[in-house]
């Protein structure tokens, strides 16, 4: 007979709750990071591998892909049968899929390598989330989930910085081979650590609504990515793809709303609070990464910056993210979520209203109180959105929440990408016309597509004085439109929250008032 695992009460998981938190944190920084750091690898990649640009597009776009279609299933499967257990399932998948990539031979495997860490990513992050719920009680639930959402930040800024510190030093497949010890830490620690917890009464199995939420959400995020490689929405398999995963997941609605046991319960969205702060999290993340995006491209060619000095370069952000994301639960429980949250989006708006005045010779110090000011917005908008959106869900369905949290950031800021991309390049061609000119004529059409491809043809044909100028200030132009877009999706993130959210009466989301999950077990 098999030995039985030993109960943990409820005093012994109070009393780990941070180093629980602690676990967690690391957890979802491999995931995180590893993304932010392939960015500054993939011309080291193209060289290695003679891999294309399509190709190193789709490095990058497979593992988004995969991530986002099965976040919402791997939140209902934690729920079901153990979010410790889909956790350690997530981290394993995930490192051996970077030790695979590290010693991938040829592009092909490199984006099936990270498709599979998708996979991985995808169990990983809604079961940290949902934890949390399940391990802290709502007095404190706020603060620590300011502390997880502020360690989102802090990868997404600390990515460049340790991927160009490794290239520096190593071959291209550090950046990959540094999650193995990583995650094997993790999962030591979270065996030791980490309580397991589940939906008590789970009822049936949906898998008409699982399958219409994976092939929507697939479908939707792959007409997003290919509008943003295409810079057009106008190319059947961009609104085919969008239009197509948009009506799956209309369908998907329309039959969980009929299911007497629904996947998701899509009456969560009758709730005002819920609501909104699942569409604050999407527009926040669609105007943030939009713009934060091209920034690194602005930094990197415009400015001259290696990879290195431009993830330093954003740190105050991630700085800012760590300072106010940890006193934001303070600031709701004294003012309350509706001016917290709007202060937050304020603050993101004017941020993004002064990368709208850049140019070639912006000063470092504007740069970098801009990137502060942006951190310091995004701490007071994102910890009391999510804690809004985990407190209108049952505590047993914990990663439901944390999924649908989850998949509006990711859905969100593809569509930041995409949309204002789109603007970006369109700007960009508009007005690089007559720099390209001076290019031999069968490559003009290719060297306008962007500020990297019409630098590489100007060096090309010896012609880089007399192009610099003008594609600088083309390129500018176009960062400035973007950033101004970016801001009045912001802005208008204000008045959804200023509607919606409570004021200072309702400073404290409910708890939950469902049962709790079912003892928890080691």
């Amino acid at each position: 007979m098999g030995r039985k695992p030993a109960i943990v009460d409820q005093a012994t998981i109070h009393n780990r709750r941070w180093s629980i938190l602690g676990v967690l944190v690391v957890s979802l920084l491999v995931v995180v990071l590893d993304n932010t750091v392939l960015n500054v690898a993939l011309r080291t990649i193209q060289d290695d591998l003679s891999a294309t640009q399509s190709e190193l597009e789709w490095a990058i776009n497979s593992y988004t892909l995969v991530f986002a279609g099965l976040l919402f299933t791997f939140g209902l499967l934690g729920d079901r049968f153990g979010r410790r257990r889909m956790l350690m399932l997530g981290l394993l998948l995930f490192g051996i899929a970077s030790a695979v990539s590290a010693y991938a031979s040829s592009p092909e495997q490199l984006i099936a390598a990270r498709a599979f860490m998708g996979v991985g990513a995808a169990a990983v992050m809604p079961a940290t989330l949902a934890i949390i719920t399940n391990v802290f009680e709502p007095e404190e639930r706020g603060r620590a989930i300011g502390i997880w959402v502020a360690s989102v930040g802090i990868a997404v800024v600390l990515g460049p910085v340790l991927g160009g510190a490794l290239l520096e030093r190593f071959w291209w497949g550090s950046v990959f081979l540094i999650n193995v010890p990583v995650v094997l830490i993790g999962l030591a620690l979270i065996a030791w650590l980490v309580p397991e917890s589940r939906n008590p009464s789970p009822g049936r199995l949906d898998p008409v609504g699982v399958g219409l939420s994976i092939i929507g959400l697939t479908l939707l995020v792959y007409g997003i990515i290919e509008g943003g490689e295409r810079a057009t929405v106008t190319e059947p398999v961009v609104w085919g793809s969008t239009l197509g995963g948009l009506a799956v997941l209309g369908l998907f609605i329309w039959y969980e709303a009929r299911s007497d046991h629904p996947a998701l319960d899509v009456q969560l969205f009758r709730n005002p609070m819920f609501s909104a702060s699942v569409a604050t999290i999407g527009l926040v993340f669609f105007a943030m990464l939009g713009t934060f995006f091209f920034m690194t491209f602005y930094l990197q060619i415009v400015r001259g910056y290696s990879p290195l000095e431009t993830g330093l370069t954003f740190l105050p952000f991630a700085v800012a993210q760590t300072v106010f994301a940890a006193l934001s639960e303070r600031m709701v429980r004294r003012y309350g979520i509706r001016a917290v949250t709007a202060t937050g989006l304020g603050l993101v708006t004017l941020s993004l209203v002064g990368m709208g005045s850049i140019d070639a010779g912006t000063s470092l110090w504007f740069l970098l109180a801009l990137f502060f000011i942006q951190g310091a917005g995004i701490a007071n908008v994102m910890p009391p959105a999510t804690t809004a959106v985990m407190a209108a869900v049952p505590r047993e369905k914990a990663g439901i929440g944390s999924a649908v949290n989850n998949t509006m950031r990711q859905v969100g800021g593809a569509l930041g990408v995409a949309v204002l991309g789109a603007v970006l390049s369109a700007r960009y061609r508009s007005g690089v016309d007559d720099a390209v000119s001076v290019l031999p004529a069968g490559i003009r059409h290719a060297a306008a597509e962007s500020i990297g491809s019409t630098m590489m043809a100007a060096e090309q044909a010896g012609v880089v004085a007399q192009v610099r100028g003008p594609a600088f200030d083309a390129f500018i132009g176009g960062v400035q439109w973007v950033a101004f877009l970016g801001a009045a999706v912001a802005a208008l993130s204000v008045v959804v929250v200023t509607v919606f959210l409570p004021g200072p009466s309702a400073a404290e989301p409910a708890p939950s008032t469902a049962p709790e999950p079912e003892t928890a077990r080691t």
